[in-house]
Protein backbone atom coordinates (compact mmCIF):
# COMPACT_ATOMS: atom_id res chain seq x y z
CA UNK A 1 0.00 0.00 0.00
CA UNK A 2 2.40 2.59 0.62
CA UNK A 3 4.35 1.72 -2.49
CA UNK A 4 1.18 2.56 -4.27
CA UNK A 5 0.65 5.53 -2.35
CA UNK A 6 4.54 6.44 -3.57
CA UNK A 7 3.39 5.72 -7.26
CA UNK A 8 0.34 7.85 -7.21
CA UNK A 9 2.71 11.04 -5.82
CA UNK A 10 4.97 10.21 -8.10
CA UNK A 11 2.76 10.19 -11.06
CA UNK A 12 1.23 13.47 -9.92
CA UNK A 13 4.13 15.49 -9.27
CA UNK A 14 5.66 14.44 -12.48
CA UNK A 15 2.32 15.29 -14.36
CA UNK A 16 2.85 18.70 -12.36
CA UNK A 17 6.64 19.47 -13.42
CA UNK A 18 5.86 18.51 -17.00
CA UNK A 19 3.14 21.13 -17.15
CA UNK A 20 5.23 24.08 -15.46
CA UNK A 21 7.61 23.16 -18.61
CA UNK A 22 5.05 23.87 -21.30
CA UNK A 23 2.95 26.96 -20.08
CA UNK A 24 3.05 28.95 -22.98
CA UNK A 25 1.73 31.83 -24.83
CA UNK A 26 -2.16 30.82 -23.94
CA UNK A 27 -1.83 30.73 -20.18
CA UNK A 28 -0.18 34.43 -20.50
CA UNK A 29 -3.18 35.50 -22.69
CA UNK A 30 -5.80 34.22 -20.22
CA UNK A 31 -3.74 36.47 -17.55
CA UNK A 32 -3.78 39.45 -19.30
CA UNK A 33 -7.32 38.29 -20.27
CA UNK A 34 -8.45 37.70 -16.29
CA UNK A 35 -6.56 41.16 -15.34
CA UNK A 36 -8.44 42.86 -18.39
CA UNK A 37 -11.44 41.61 -16.97
CA UNK A 38 -14.14 44.44 -16.73
CA UNK A 39 -17.03 41.78 -15.32
CA UNK A 40 -16.22 38.88 -13.00
CA UNK A 41 -14.23 35.62 -13.85
CA UNK A 42 -17.09 32.59 -13.22
CA UNK A 43 -15.51 29.33 -13.07
CA UNK A 44 -17.31 26.37 -14.35
CA UNK A 45 -17.58 22.78 -14.37
CA UNK A 46 -19.23 19.56 -12.97
CA UNK A 47 -18.14 16.46 -11.11
CA UNK A 48 -14.47 16.38 -9.22
CA UNK A 49 -13.73 18.77 -12.31
CA UNK A 50 -16.90 21.23 -10.37
CA UNK A 51 -14.89 20.72 -7.32
CA UNK A 52 -12.15 22.09 -8.58
CA UNK A 53 -13.77 24.79 -10.16
CA UNK A 54 -15.55 26.41 -6.82
CA UNK A 55 -12.05 26.15 -5.32
CA UNK A 56 -10.47 28.30 -7.87
CA UNK A 57 -13.41 30.58 -7.89
CA UNK A 58 -12.54 31.53 -3.93
CA UNK A 59 -8.61 31.37 -4.62
CA UNK A 60 -9.20 34.11 -7.14
CA UNK A 61 -11.97 35.87 -4.95
CA UNK A 62 -9.40 35.79 -1.97
CA UNK A 63 -7.01 37.05 -4.28
CA UNK A 64 -8.43 40.45 -5.56
CA UNK A 65 -10.32 38.63 -8.69
CA UNK A 66 -14.39 38.85 -8.54
CA UNK A 67 -15.39 35.88 -9.34
CA UNK A 68 -18.05 32.99 -8.64
CA UNK A 69 -18.67 29.37 -9.21
CA UNK A 70 -21.13 28.51 -12.19
CA UNK A 71 -22.43 25.06 -12.02
CA UNK A 72 -22.35 22.83 -15.24
CA UNK A 73 -25.80 21.13 -15.04
CA UNK A 74 -27.67 24.63 -13.04
CA UNK A 75 -26.04 26.54 -15.62
CA UNK A 76 -28.81 24.91 -18.65
CA UNK A 77 -31.60 25.44 -15.56
CA UNK A 78 -31.83 29.43 -15.09
CA UNK A 79 -28.33 30.32 -13.53
CA UNK A 80 -26.89 31.22 -17.35
CA UNK A 81 -28.89 34.30 -15.79
CA UNK A 82 -25.33 35.42 -13.53
CA UNK A 83 -23.52 35.45 -16.84
CA UNK A 84 -23.15 39.26 -18.51
CA UNK A 85 -21.08 40.00 -21.54
CA UNK A 86 -18.26 41.86 -19.91
CA UNK A 87 -17.44 37.78 -17.49
CA UNK A 88 -15.28 35.51 -18.53
CA UNK A 89 -15.99 32.12 -18.37
CA UNK A 90 -13.36 29.31 -17.16
CA UNK A 91 -14.59 25.85 -18.03
CA UNK A 92 -13.36 22.64 -16.47
CA UNK A 93 -13.26 19.31 -18.18
CA UNK A 94 -10.19 16.98 -18.92
CA UNK A 95 -12.37 15.63 -21.98
CA UNK A 96 -13.26 18.12 -23.21
CA UNK A 97 -16.87 16.10 -23.84
CA UNK A 98 -18.61 16.58 -20.68
CA UNK A 99 -21.77 17.30 -22.18
CA UNK A 100 -22.67 19.25 -19.56
CA UNK A 101 -19.94 21.55 -20.65
CA UNK A 102 -20.16 21.12 -24.22
CA UNK A 103 -23.90 22.44 -24.32
CA UNK A 104 -22.82 25.68 -22.69
CA UNK A 105 -20.40 27.06 -25.47
CA UNK A 106 -23.28 28.47 -27.77
CA UNK A 107 -24.72 29.81 -25.06
CA UNK A 108 -21.92 31.51 -23.39
CA UNK A 109 -21.24 32.82 -26.79
CA UNK A 110 -24.83 34.16 -27.63
CA UNK A 111 -24.58 36.00 -24.16
CA UNK A 112 -21.08 37.71 -25.48
CA UNK A 113 -18.55 36.16 -22.52
CA UNK A 114 -15.46 35.04 -23.40
CA UNK A 115 -14.71 31.82 -22.85
CA UNK A 116 -11.21 29.81 -21.29
CA UNK A 117 -11.37 26.03 -21.39
CA UNK A 118 -8.47 24.05 -19.18
CA UNK A 119 -8.64 20.51 -20.51
CA UNK A 120 -6.29 17.46 -21.34
CA UNK A 121 -7.80 17.03 -24.75
CA UNK A 122 -7.75 20.54 -27.03
CA UNK A 123 -8.81 18.92 -30.09
CA UNK A 124 -12.13 17.45 -27.82
CA UNK A 125 -15.36 19.15 -28.92
CA UNK A 126 -15.20 21.94 -25.94
CA UNK A 127 -11.46 22.66 -27.07
CA UNK A 128 -12.75 23.47 -30.99
CA UNK A 129 -15.90 25.73 -29.34
CA UNK A 130 -13.34 27.81 -26.47
CA UNK A 131 -12.06 31.22 -27.05
CA UNK A 132 -9.05 29.75 -25.33
CA UNK A 133 -7.37 26.16 -24.55
CA UNK A 134 -4.90 25.79 -21.95
CA UNK A 135 -3.44 22.28 -21.88
CA UNK A 136 -2.72 20.19 -18.71
CA UNK A 137 -0.92 17.83 -20.83
CA UNK A 138 -2.67 15.10 -18.57
CA UNK A 139 -3.51 12.13 -20.84
CA UNK A 140 -2.99 9.14 -18.06
CA UNK A 141 -4.86 9.24 -14.70
CA UNK A 142 -2.60 7.81 -11.18
CA UNK A 143 -5.77 5.85 -10.86
CA UNK A 144 -4.21 1.93 -12.10
CA UNK A 145 -7.58 2.09 -14.07
CA UNK A 146 -7.39 4.97 -15.65
CA UNK A 147 -10.50 6.56 -14.44
CA UNK A 148 -10.96 8.29 -11.56
CA UNK A 149 -10.01 11.54 -11.85
CA UNK A 150 -6.56 11.97 -9.86
CA UNK A 151 -3.56 13.60 -11.75
CA UNK A 152 -6.04 15.49 -14.46
CA UNK A 153 -7.80 17.37 -11.10
CA UNK A 154 -4.47 18.13 -9.64
CA UNK A 155 -3.49 19.49 -12.32
CA UNK A 156 -6.24 21.00 -12.69
CA UNK A 157 -6.57 22.88 -9.60
CA UNK A 158 -2.20 23.69 -9.59
CA UNK A 159 -3.03 25.19 -12.96
CA UNK A 160 -5.78 27.82 -11.38
CA UNK A 161 -3.20 28.26 -8.54
CA UNK A 162 -0.77 29.61 -10.72
CA UNK A 163 -3.51 31.54 -12.53
CA UNK A 164 -4.72 33.43 -9.51
CA UNK A 165 -1.15 33.85 -8.45
CA UNK A 166 0.13 35.12 -11.70
CA UNK A 167 -3.16 37.38 -12.06
CA UNK A 168 -2.37 38.73 -8.62
CA UNK A 169 0.93 39.82 -9.04
CA UNK A 170 0.32 41.19 -12.51
CA UNK A 171 -2.47 43.40 -10.43
CA UNK A 172 -0.05 44.57 -7.87
CA UNK A 173 -2.52 42.62 -4.99
CA UNK A 174 -0.27 43.17 -1.66
CA UNK A 175 -0.55 42.33 2.01
CA UNK A 176 -2.68 45.15 3.30
CA UNK A 177 -5.38 44.32 0.06
CA UNK A 178 -4.98 40.21 1.07
CA UNK A 179 -6.06 41.38 4.68
CA UNK A 180 -8.98 42.99 3.38
CA UNK A 181 -10.61 40.13 2.64
CA UNK A 182 -9.46 37.90 5.29
CA UNK A 183 -10.38 40.22 8.05
CA UNK A 184 -10.69 37.26 10.48
CA UNK A 185 -7.68 35.48 9.43
CA UNK A 186 -4.04 35.19 11.55
CA UNK A 187 -2.94 36.76 8.46
CA UNK A 188 -5.33 39.72 8.44
CA UNK A 189 -5.56 40.88 11.71
CA UNK A 190 -1.63 41.22 11.80
CA UNK A 191 -1.87 43.31 8.52
CA UNK A 192 -4.86 45.56 9.80
CA UNK A 193 -5.41 45.26 14.13
CA UNK A 194 -3.50 48.19 15.75
CA UNK A 195 -2.71 48.99 19.62
CA UNK A 196 -5.89 50.98 19.77
CA UNK A 197 -8.04 48.39 18.52
CA UNK A 198 -6.77 45.67 20.85
CA UNK A 199 -6.73 48.06 23.64
CA UNK A 200 -9.06 48.60 26.50
CA UNK A 201 -10.36 52.31 26.39
CA UNK A 202 -10.80 54.24 29.31
CA UNK A 203 -13.82 53.05 30.44
CA UNK A 204 -13.27 49.66 31.58
CA UNK A 205 -9.83 50.13 33.30
CA UNK A 206 -8.91 51.64 36.60
CA UNK A 207 -8.23 55.04 36.07
CA UNK A 208 -7.79 57.42 39.01
CA UNK A 209 -6.43 61.37 40.32
CA UNK A 210 -2.92 61.30 41.96
CA UNK A 211 -4.92 62.45 45.19
CA UNK A 212 -7.03 59.44 45.40
CA UNK A 213 -7.01 57.79 48.59
CA UNK A 214 -5.25 53.96 48.43
CA UNK A 215 -8.12 52.60 49.24
CA UNK A 216 -9.85 54.35 46.22
CA UNK A 217 -7.57 52.81 44.39
CA UNK A 218 -7.85 49.01 45.05
CA UNK A 219 -11.59 49.36 44.65
CA UNK A 220 -11.06 51.32 40.57
CA UNK A 221 -8.35 48.32 40.02
CA UNK A 222 -11.35 45.42 41.41
CA UNK A 223 -13.80 46.69 39.84
CA UNK A 224 -12.14 47.21 36.68
CA UNK A 225 -10.49 43.41 36.57
CA UNK A 226 -7.34 44.63 35.64
CA UNK A 227 -3.98 44.61 37.23
CA UNK A 228 -3.12 48.14 37.27
CA UNK A 229 -4.08 51.67 37.54
CA UNK A 230 -3.05 54.37 35.52
CA UNK A 231 -2.80 57.67 37.19
CA UNK A 232 -3.69 61.09 35.54
CA UNK A 233 -3.93 64.55 35.89
CA UNK A 234 -6.83 66.72 35.46
CA UNK A 235 -5.73 67.41 31.91
CA UNK A 236 -5.84 63.49 31.31
CA UNK A 237 -2.18 63.01 30.92
CA UNK A 238 -0.53 60.41 32.43
CA UNK A 239 1.22 60.64 35.30
CA UNK A 240 2.47 57.18 36.52
CA UNK A 241 1.21 53.80 37.24
CA UNK A 242 -0.10 51.76 40.47
CA UNK A 243 0.25 48.07 39.97
CA UNK A 244 -1.14 45.42 42.29
CA UNK A 245 2.76 45.01 44.10
CA UNK A 246 2.83 48.19 44.62
CA UNK A 247 -0.26 48.09 46.33
CA UNK A 248 1.01 44.93 48.39
CA UNK A 249 4.22 46.93 49.14
CA UNK A 250 2.05 49.83 50.48
CA UNK A 251 -0.27 47.91 53.05
CA UNK A 252 3.17 47.18 55.09
CA UNK A 253 3.52 50.36 55.89
CA UNK A 254 2.20 52.36 58.91
CA UNK A 255 -0.97 54.08 57.88
CA UNK A 256 -1.50 52.73 54.99
CA UNK A 257 -5.14 54.08 54.23
CA UNK A 258 -3.62 57.34 54.58
CA UNK A 259 -1.51 56.99 51.37
CA UNK A 260 -2.58 58.46 47.96
CA UNK A 261 -2.07 57.82 44.64
CA UNK A 262 0.98 60.17 44.15
CA UNK A 263 2.61 58.93 46.91
CA UNK A 264 2.74 55.04 45.43
CA UNK A 265 2.67 55.45 42.06
CA UNK A 266 5.42 54.60 39.74
CA UNK A 267 6.18 57.73 37.61
CA UNK A 268 8.65 56.17 34.68
CA UNK A 269 6.07 54.14 33.05
CA UNK A 270 6.74 52.26 29.68
CA UNK A 271 4.23 52.87 27.15
CA UNK A 272 2.80 52.17 23.89
CA UNK A 273 1.57 54.69 20.67
CA UNK A 274 -1.96 53.39 19.85
CA UNK A 275 -1.12 53.31 15.71
CA UNK A 276 1.21 50.82 16.38
CA UNK A 277 0.00 47.00 14.74
CA UNK A 278 -1.38 45.01 17.40
CA UNK A 279 1.41 42.34 16.10
CA UNK A 280 4.52 44.63 16.73
CA UNK A 281 2.58 45.41 20.10
CA UNK A 282 3.49 42.01 21.28
CA UNK A 283 6.53 42.05 19.85
CA UNK A 284 7.47 45.27 22.25
CA UNK A 285 6.13 43.24 25.18
CA UNK A 286 8.21 40.57 24.49
CA UNK A 287 11.17 42.35 24.29
CA UNK A 288 10.78 43.96 27.65
CA UNK A 289 13.63 43.50 30.16
CA UNK A 290 11.09 43.26 32.82
CA UNK A 291 7.95 41.60 31.88
CA UNK A 292 4.63 43.51 31.82
CA UNK A 293 0.95 42.68 32.02
CA UNK A 294 -0.61 45.73 30.66
CA UNK A 295 1.07 49.09 29.15
CA UNK A 296 -0.83 52.06 29.05
CA UNK A 297 -1.59 53.41 25.47
CA UNK A 298 -0.63 57.10 25.69
CA UNK A 299 -0.97 59.74 22.67
CA UNK A 300 1.15 63.59 23.01
CA UNK A 301 0.93 62.35 27.19
CA UNK A 302 -2.59 61.50 27.19
CA UNK A 303 -3.69 58.36 28.43
CA UNK A 304 -6.03 56.68 25.64
CA UNK A 305 -6.13 53.03 26.96
CA UNK A 306 -4.37 50.38 28.32
CA UNK A 307 -2.85 46.99 26.35
CA UNK A 308 -3.48 44.02 28.32
CA UNK A 309 -0.78 41.15 27.37
CA UNK A 310 -3.84 38.59 27.35
CA UNK A 311 -5.67 40.26 25.07
CA UNK A 312 -3.52 40.87 22.34
CA UNK A 313 -2.58 36.82 22.60
CA UNK A 314 -6.64 36.02 22.12
CA UNK A 315 -6.82 38.97 19.66
CA UNK A 316 -6.21 36.46 17.15
CA UNK A 317 -2.62 37.25 15.36
CA UNK A 318 -0.79 34.22 16.95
Amino acid sequence: MKDIGKQVLQDEARALLQLSEQLGASFETAVQRIVECQGRTLTCGVGKSGHVARKASGTLSSTGTVSAFLHAAEAVHGDLGMVQPQDIVILYSQSGETDEIVRLFPSLKSLGAHTILITGRPASSSGRMADLVIDTGVNQEACHLNLAPTTSTTAMMALSDALAIAVMTKKGFGKEDFAKFHPSGTLGKRLVLTVSDAMRPLSEIAVCKEADLILDVTRAITKAGVGAACIINSKGNLLGLISDGDIRRAFSKESPLELRAQDIMTSKVTTIAPNLLAIEGLEYFQNLEKKLGEIPVVENDRLLGLLMLKDLLRSGIV
